[in-house]
Parts: C-alpha cells; sequence; structure tokens
C-alpha cells in the first residue's frame, strides 16, 4: 500500500483535473482539486459537525454506519466498475475492496459500543480503595487520512470506518492517482443519511500539508520516505500519528511445506493487485531440498496467469509508467548481475503500464529486486542451506511489515515466525492477517509506526483517553491537606514504608 513520487499538479486549483486508466489511457473521469487554502475551512465545518455526532452514541452512530454498509453492498457494481477505470485492475482485484470495507463495518458495529465504553480500573494500592478510577475515551474532533492509490476504496475507508465509529469526523485526502472512487465513497456516505462529518480534500503534496496542519490525527499509508515528511510535519503541532509504510515481505519455505500450495501461495501473493500491495510477497527463500521443486510449481503457475484489465484476467495494469520503470529496472538490474527471469523479464510492445508476472533465480541481497520495495509484479526466488540462514536473510531489511512461512509441522513453523522481526506473520498463507480485524497489523523498523485494527483498539486508537477519579466515600477526604505537623510527617512516613516493602515481600516469599 505504498505510494509512489506524487504527481505533479496545475497551480490553478480552479479547473478540473483528468484522470486516464492506466490499462487504456482512455478519460476515466474528471475531479476538482481542492485549494489548500479551503482546507482549514472545511476542517472547522468537520469540527463543528462532530460534536453532534458525538452526542450521539455508539449505538447511534452504529446505525449510520450499518444503512452505510448496505449501501456500499448495493452500490457494489458501480464501484467496481470506476475501480477497473480508475487503476486499470483486473475485474477479480477490484472485486476485493468493497466487501473487505463491509467486513470491517460489520465487525465494528458489533463492538463500537464496548470499545468505547468507559473502563473501569482497579485501586492500585488497598488505601486508594476509597477511589473509583474510570478511564473514558473521548474521540479527537478531526482525523486526517491521507490514502494511497493502490487500493482506492479500501484503503481510504478501511481506516476511516473506526475513526467514525469512535465519534471522529474525518477529512479524507485520496491518491491523487485515484480520486474518483473516493467522490462516490463520500457521495454514498450522505446518501446513507449520514451527518456531514466525512470530506474530502482532492489534490497532492500541498492539499496533504493542509490535512496534516488542521487535523487532530493523522492516518497515513503509503511510503517509508513520504511516512517520514507526514511525522516531521505532524510534529511541528505535536499532531499524533499512525503510519502504515513499505514492506519487502518475505515468504520462507522449509523443506517439510507443502510444495505446491507454498508455491500458489506466492505467486497469488506476489502477482495479486500487479504486485502493488503493502504485504504482498516480495522475496522467497527456499530450502535447497525443496527448492527445484518450488521453482518448479511456481513457474507452471504464473505461466497460467493473464495480464489485463477488467474481466477474464489475473490482474491488470501498474498505475503509471513510473511505477512500471521501477519494476523494470529491479529485474533489469538483476539480471545483468546474474540472475535469470524465468518468466517473463520485459515490459511487454503495446499500450498500457503493463509488467509481465516475472519469477527470478539466481538473486541474493546485492540486488535492488532483494532489499528495495519493487511493488510490481515479480517473485525472486533464492536458495538457502538451513533454517537460520532463511531467517537471517529474512531479517536482513530495513522493512518489517510481515512476512510468511511454510511448513507441515505448524508449532515449527510458529517457532521460526517469532524469530522474524516483522509485524504479523502468516504460517501456510499469504496476506490473511489483513483480514484479521481483531488483530493488529503494523510494521516494524521503517514499515511504520502504530497499527490499523487490534479489535477494540481500532476504534481507540483514534481516541484521547481521559482519567476520572471520583470518591466512593467522604470518609477521609481532606485528611492530609497541607497537614505538615511532625506527627502527621511521621505518620505518613509510616504508613508509607509500609505500603512500599510488604507487598514486594510477600510476593518474594
Amino acid at each position: 500500500m505504498t505510494a509512489t513520487p506524487e504527481v505533479e499538479l496545475p497551480d490553478s486549483f480552479d479547473g478540473a483535473g483528468t484522470i486516464h486508466n492506466p490499462a487504456t489511457g482512455a478519460v476515466a473521469g474528471q475531479v476538482r482539486w481542492t485549494d489548500p487554502a479551503d482546507v482549514p475551512r472545511i476542517a472547522a465545518s468537520l469540527r463543528e459537525a462532530q460534536k453532534e455526532w458525538e452526542a450521539r452514541g455508539a449505538k447511534g452512530r452504529a446505525k449510520v454506519l450499518a444503512r452505510y454498509a448496505v449501501w456500499l453492498g448495493d452500490h457494489r457494481d458501480e464501484i467496481e466498475r470506476l475501480l477497473i477505470s480508475e487503476t486499470g485492475k483486473s475485474a477479480v482485484d477490484a472485486a476485493q475492496e468493497v466487501p473487505l470495507l463491509i467486513m470491517i463495518l460489520s465487525y465494528y458495529i458489533k463492538v463500537v459500543d464496548k470499545a468505547m465504553a468507559p473502563e473501569q480500573r482497579p485501586a492500585s494500592l488497598p488505601f486508594l480503595s476509597v477511589k473509583k478510577v474510570a478511564v473514558h475515551y473521548r474521540p479527537r474532533p478531526v482525523v486526517g487520512i491521507i490514502a494511497p492509490w493502490n487500493y482506492p476504496v479500501a484503503n481510504a475507508m478501511m481506516d476511516a470506518i473506526g475513526a467514525l465509529a469512535a465519534g471522529c469526523a474525518v477529512l479524507l485526502k485520496p491518491s491523487e492517482r485515484t480520486p474518483l472512487t473516493a467522490e462516490v465513497l463520500l457521495r454514498g456516505w450522505i446518501d446513507s443519511g449520514a451527518p456531514d462529518v466525512l470530506a474530502l480534500a482532492q489534490g497532492a503534496r500541498e492539499v496533504s500539508e493542509a490535512v496534516i496542519d488542521n487535523s487532530d490525527y493523522i492516518q497515513f499509508t503509503g511510503s517509508s520516505a513520504t511516512g517520514a515528511k507526514v511525522m516531521e510535519r505532524a510534529a511541528r503541532r505535536l499532531t499524533p500519528v499512525s503510519l502504515e509504510l513499505g514492506g519487502k515481505d518475505p515468504m520462507i519455505v522449509l523443506e517439510d511445506a507443502d510444495v505446491e500450495l507454498a508455491a500458489n501461495a506466492a505467486v497469488w501473493g506476489a502477482m495479486f493487485n500487479a504486485g502493488q500491495t503493502c504485504v504482498s510477497v516480495e522475496r522467497v527463500y527456499v530450502l535447497e531440498p525443496v527448492y527445484d521443486q518450488f521453482v518448479a510449481a511456481t513457474v507452471k503457475a504464473v505461466e497460467n496467469l493473464k495480464v489485463g484489465a477488467g474481466e477474464g484476467y489475473h490482474f491488470g495494469a501498474q498505475i503509471d509508467d513510473s511505477q512500471v520503470a521501477i519494476t523494470e529496472r529491479h529485474v533489469n538490474d538483476a539480471i545483468a548481475a546474474g540472475a535469470k527471469a524465468l518468466t517473463g523479464g520485459k515490459r511487454p510492445e503495446g499500450p498500457g503500464s503493463f509488467y509481465p508476472p516475472t519469477v527470478l533465480v539466481d538473486v541474493d541481497h546485492s540486488m535492488a529486486c532483494m532489499t528495495e520495495e519493487t511493488f510490481g509484479p515479480t517473485l525472486p526466488i533464492m536458495k538457502v542451506a538451513t533454517v537460520s540462514e532463511a531467517i537471517r536473510l529474512a531479517n536482513d531489511s530495513q522493512y518489517g511489515l510481515s512476512a510468511s512461512v511454510f511448513s507441515k509441522d505448524i508449532e515449527r513453523a510458529k517457532a521460526v515466525a517469532l524469530q522474524l522481526d516483522c509485524g504479523a506473520v502468516n504460517i501456510n498463507d499469504v496476506i490473511s492477517n489483513l483480514m484479521c480485524t481483531t488483530a493488529p497489523m503494523g510494521g516494524w523498523k521503517t514499515s511504520g509506526i502504530g497499527a490499523r485494527f487490534g479489535g477494540l483498539d481500532g476504534v481507540r486508537k483514534f481516541c484521547k483517553q481521559e482519567t476520572v477519579v471520583a470518591p466512593r466515600t467522604n470518609v477521609g477526604a481532606g485528611g492530609n491537606y497541607y497537614n505538615n505537623s511532625h506527627k502527621a510527617l511521621a505518620r505518613m512516613n509510616k504508613l508509607m514504608t509500609k505500603l512500599a516493602l510488604a507487598r514486594p515481600r510477600r510476593t518474594a516469599k
């Protein structure tokens, strides 16, 4: 879910921009760019509307979210047609996004009441039992979401759902490459009878900066380099951020793996959405005893893939020629350094930002295809002698988003998983952690800060915590206020000594 370098927008914001289908070059639609100077006004309007939205309570907001889920289901065909037109996706790739949103909505509709309920906390010491301690979750008024282009529907709203459920207003900045579907998503929100707590800011860098400057929390999905700039900008106002950034996700195939399963998982995980997925399989380490079998099965699976936009294809175009250029560079540099392309390896003639599914072997970590995020339909495979070597190479990366391990021995696979430096590991599967809304999805190292989802935390992350300490009884209240007599001090010191020493001593026994 990483972004490519930003598109240059015209200096004037009084006209519409034209969006082209990267598969055909045809016009997908028009969008009116937002003047960055208008963003403070948009944010102020959201901030005002948020008050009533919060006052509805969790159950009231859940009803609105339920209507929105129904609307998304009713308009799925329309959304997917636009997705294909805007991104050049295959129909099967486009078909994933709306159901994912409905799944997330269904989950948070059920748990939002519990997520926003005050939490009662026990007293830490006996003498504090005279107090009732409760932690309340208060929504941040305006959450700014800066979304990428690779999943214009899912990535635009998957975080917005949690924020809206919490009672926040959302200021969404879609990618300037894929702004059209966001307009439809906003229309659906309005048609669902929802209040004006969701708004769009269309544009590139200057609009993103204005969103950061006028929001109370920032959720950014994109490249690690841009994520660092987002965090730096947000730090000027101490605005908290959650960053889901780049990845170079490894797969490890042990010698006891189901090789056919692993090969097909690798192909799907690498080629799905033309490889333009943050948690795609970007490099594979295969134990020597099954290496040849794995490579053969992978090549066979790749040779059955059909590339093209719309129906009847496995995956479609890359988002534009700049993204194809990265894929080309990684493949060409690897081949020049001694790697072999067993499939693909060369951009086809003709229109469209397409690149063929490419299996690379004889690769190593001196090659960019094994160390830099490609974000394209490539699958580099490396032979390793031992499990420890596979783990070492998998961890030899600036990234740490997710990974996968294949073995028929699940406990052995778990042991390997817990030695990998990343936010999530799938065993005998790929990408499935993205569907697990009860678990956090976050990256280590330069793959991000914070996490999306995580059960109740997927709502609470957009809130401020407020502790309220109330008395259980008025007995003893004020007894120590400015009581600094010698007797009072001696009594306090004696009490504190007992409290500090008695409990650890009992525990030690």
